[in-house]
């Protein structure tokens, strides 16, 4: 389903790669993850043409998938969740700032706390020093073994 392998182009990430690229993931590629420790994660892509709004900056909706998309990077990174295996069950944002297109977006993603379930989690979005949303979300576990 997915590839989880060192990113070649940055040192000390992994990139995050969807097999089928008939799928939405596939939009926001490439996704890179580099894991800060055992609860934070940098989760990274960069916006393109095809990710902008008429303003020239990153449409909120490519943002809000990002930050979803984040979230089970992050998680995957961590090892709490199997690529495929969870679902979202909420996503809150908030739009702070505008994007340039072509410079790469960061979400800081933190896994609040982990129940048997359900992972709660939240993240600021950022391109440079300069945040563009923030948000928070809960991830429940797949139960199927």
């Amino acid at each position: 389903m997915f590839s989880y392998d060192d990113d070649p182009d940055l040192p000390g990430w992994k990139r995050w790669t969807l097999r089928d690229e008939t799928r939405f993931n596939a939009f926001l590629a490439p996704i890179s993850v580099k894991v800060v420790d055992d609860r934070h994660a940098l989760v990274r892509m960069t916006p393109e043409r095809r990710h902008s709004n008429m303003q020239d900056s990153t449409h909120g909706g490519a943002l809000l998938g990002f930050m979803d998309v984040a979230l089970f990077a992050a998680a995957r990174s961590f090892g709490v969740v199997e690529a495929g295996g969870a679902v979202t069950l909420d996503l809150s944002a908030q739009f702070i700032g505008t994007s340039a297109i072509g410079q790469p977006i960061i979400a800081e993603v933190e896994l609040l706390r982990e129940t048997g379930r359900m992972l709660f989690m939240r993240g600021l979005v950022t391109q440079d020093d300069h945040v563009l949303a923030s948000f928070s979300g809960t991830v429940r576990k797949n139960t199927k073994k």
